[in-house]
């Protein structure tokens, strides 16, 4: 028979992930391990571990996820608590034939692909649940999605590199010197004559 393991995480939906870690990491203390982009869920999660536990800022990635849904309707804060099960799909069925809401049925792959499924508030007494099994693949596609957000992140810094890069030319007059030196500087590195 499955059994709560423990809280896996508490998720608080955001706005805003940097100004929200000015109450969590700058506020409390808490450190950022990562970030991670979910396409799947059209989000972008910051996990803040907690001892055995982390809190999740999650932002929506779309303005048409469920994510996006739920900010719209009723603002930032706490959006589910998650508890890590022994048997996911033991715990599934026990809870459908109790009658309980399930949004998720059967497991689908989450963040750092962890095989959870979503309880229905309706089914919880107003709280959304997420149940979470361990895989033997989820630090692989951890993994995997660290690096597709890294590199993305580096391809957006390459492009704001160059533009800086660009202004900075239109400033010196395109840098028609050649030789990298401000306008004003002759080949020695001295004031020209004529600015003077």
């Amino acid at each position: 028979m499955s059994h709560i393991i423990r809280i896996d995480h508490v998720a608080i939906v955001v706005d805003d992930i940097p100004a929200t870690l000015g109450f969590w990491r700058d506020g409390l203390g808490l450190q950022v391990t990562h970030v991670e982009d979910v396409p799947d869920q059209e989000s972008v999660v910051a996990f803040l571990p907690t001892g055995n536990s982390e809190v999740e800022l999650v932002k929506p990635s779309s303005a048409t996820s469920g994510v996006a849904r739920f900010l719209a309707r009723r603002g930032p804060g706490l959006h589910h608590i998650c508890f890590e099960v022994s048997d996911l799909e033991g715990c599934l069925a026990r809870l459908a034939q109790q009658g309980v809401r399930l949004i998720d049925p059967t497991p689908v792959i989450g963040t750092g692909g962890k095989r959870i499924a979503f309880i229905h508030p309706e089914g919880t007494h107003g709280v959304l649940v997420e149940l979470y099994e361990l895989t033997q693949e989820e630090p692989e596609i951890r993994l995997a999605r660290a690096r597709t957000l890294a590199d993305r992140v580096l391809g957006e810094g390459q492009a704001m590199v160059s533009g800086v890069v660009g202004f900075l030319r239109s400033l010196r007059g395109g840098g028609a010197s050649g030789n990298g030196e401000p306008p004003g500087a002759d080949e020695g590195g001295g004031p020209r004559g004529d600015m003077l």
